[in-house]
């Protein structure tokens, strides 16, 4: 009997290059344990699964530009207006649990920056108590005085992992500016590696076997490696219309090929060095 995917949120992190090959966007790529029980070892992007917590009463309060109705109307499939918000504050809060970029905004309506040391080490503290289970992120919202930066992110695609699989996810990713006054860092936990890179040399480096990645991964940075800077990319899916993609593994003599079917009848076929 297969297994239920889980709800889940994965975020895209978008800034415009940096260095002597200014010009093009970067991604933050996080690089997940090779002990891990989903894509070990593998490049992402920064997500997780939703939690109760997600959910729980007053959550809608706390976004911002977002409330259960329309958040159920971008995400139409959801299965209630609950778990469609749901969704949204999951995706803030693995980006933050896992690389500690918060996307917030404080009472005053200015996005929040963590730049000095005091702050730096006060959010850092926070990330590791919510992990440790004595805090958790909803009451550090609350201490802080925060609001979900929900309006900022967009909808972009959504992702079904293949039956075959142990483990499972019912996936919406979502594509966001950085916050610009903050660092990303790895929780070193889930995680061993993060990094700021070009969509394209990204893929130069998957298709020489040194940066292994999973199907929506690979589709997505093709997807985006044509745009030179991040207000393009954003003004262009920022109302894209969103169909699930699910992947069907299927296996030849000589190698494996992974083989997308969307709901169009549209079929995208790869040949990675490994296959997941």
């Amino acid at each position: 009997m297969a297994v239920e995917p889980r709800d889940a949120a994965t975020v895209i992190l978008l800034r415009n290059g940096e260095g002597e090959k200014n010009g093009g966007i970067e991604v933050l790529m996080v690089l997940r344990h090779p002990k891990s029980d989903f894509v070990p070892g593998s490049y992402v992007f920064p997500g997780g699964g939703l939690e109760e917590e997600d959910l729980r009463a007053g959550t809608e309060a706390l976004c911002a530009g977002l409330d259960r109705e329309t958040a159920c109307r971008v995400l139409d499939d959801a299965a209630s207006p609950d778990r469609a918000l749901g969704v949204w504050v999951t995706a803030v809060r693995e980006t933050f649990e896992e690389v500690g970029l918060l996307m917030a905004y404080r009472h005053d309506g200015t996005l929040l920056s963590i730049e000095s040391e005091n702050e730096v080490e006060k959010f850092h503290s926070y990330r590791r108590r919510q992990r440790e289970g004595a805090l958790s992120f909803t009451e550090m919202l609350d201490r802080e005085g925060l609001t979900l930066a929900t309006d900022r992110l967009f909808y972009y695609s959504h992702w079904i992992t293949p039956e075959p699989s142990p483990v499972r996810y019912d996936t919406r990713f979502f594509i966001a500016e950085a916050p610009a006054r903050q660092r990303a860092l790895h929780d070193g936990v889930e995680l061993t590696e993060h990094l700021w890179v070009a969509p394209a040399k990204a893929l130069d480096d998957f298709r020489k076997g040194t940066f292994d990645m999973v199907l929506p991964t690979m589709v997505t940075l093709e997807e985006l490696e044509r745009f030179s800077n991040t207000a393009d990319a954003l003004r262009v899916f920022r109302d894209r219309q969103v169909e699930a993609y699910c992947i069907k593994i299927e296996y030849d003599e000589e190698e494996g090929v992974v083989v997308l079917h969307a709901p169009d009848g549209r079929t995208f076929k790869r040949k990675p060095p490994s296959v997941r």
